[in-house]
């Protein structure tokens, strides 16, 4: 279903030859799917893609003129999202989110990384059926609907008051600094690496990176703080 016209990382063309694809897809219908943040600072310079007419092209400038034409944009990973580590303080390179330089509906596919499902799956129902149902952050509800928490392997822990005390022990990881209970995304049924495991599967908390604000946000990932309290 895919006709994939330029990705730096996976195409065989380099330098103007890969961006004139790019000039190429202007014309035509195309779905725009963005990666990383885009810096802002010094007009954009501190992220360069390459070069375009003999001139530097900057993540900005693609961005603004390549998803002011696109049929759908979608906003792909915590980066692009809304800026994620790249935007984290201090944040020298003025890194934003795809949104914040677009004046149009971006769909939002938060994650640190997006799972590959969540993007293809998305961009599946974009060329079959049209937008899919989206929520009220433009993420797609078939993934982003309930947390983390809501099917969480160890929610009965949770129910009962029994919390871990440090990594590895049985309990809930709620006091350790887990970011379940406000993480809306299906890691617990997906799962990673081939559908194998996600972190809490391996006895570490869930670090929020599917929320917005990551990681800023969702710190302290760890937290010892809470239990030390109550000893």
């Amino acid at each position: 279903m895919v006709n994939l016209i330029y990705s730096n990382s996976l195409m065989s063309a380099e330098g103007e030859t890969a961006t004139q694809k790019l000039k190429d897809v202007i014309n035509t219908p195309y779905i725009l799917a963005v990666e990383g943040a885009v810096a802002t600072a010094n007009s954009g310079y501190y992220n360069i893609i390459g070069s375009m007419d003999g001139k530097p092209l900057t993540a900005l400038s693609a961005v603004e003129f390549l998803g002011s034409r696109a049929l759908h944009v979608l906003a792909v990973g915590a980066c692009a999202v809304h800026g994620g580590v790249s935007a984290a303080k201090p944040n020298p390179a003025g890194c934003v989110s795809v949104t914040s330089v677009l004046q149009r509906k971006v769909i939002q596919l938060p994650g640190c990384p997006c799972h590959p499902d969540w993007f293809t799956g998305t961009l599946a129902h974009l060329l079959l059926y049209g937008e899919p149902e989206l929520d009220s952050r433009n993420r797609p509800v078939m993934f982003y609907s309930q947390t983390i928490h809501d099917r969480c392997e160890r929610r009965s822990f949770f129910d009962k008051g029994i919390f871990a005390k440090k990594l590895g022990d049985e309990g809930c990881m709620f006091k350790l600094g887990c970011r379940g209970p406000v993480t809306p995304i299906d890691c617990p049924i997906r799962k990673w690496n081939g559908h194998i495991n996600l972190p809490v599967g391996s006895s570490t908390p869930c670090i929020g990176c599917a929320q917005f604000g990551f990681p800023d946000k969702m710190e302290s990932f760890i937290s010892y703080d809470v239990i030390k309290s109550e000893e």
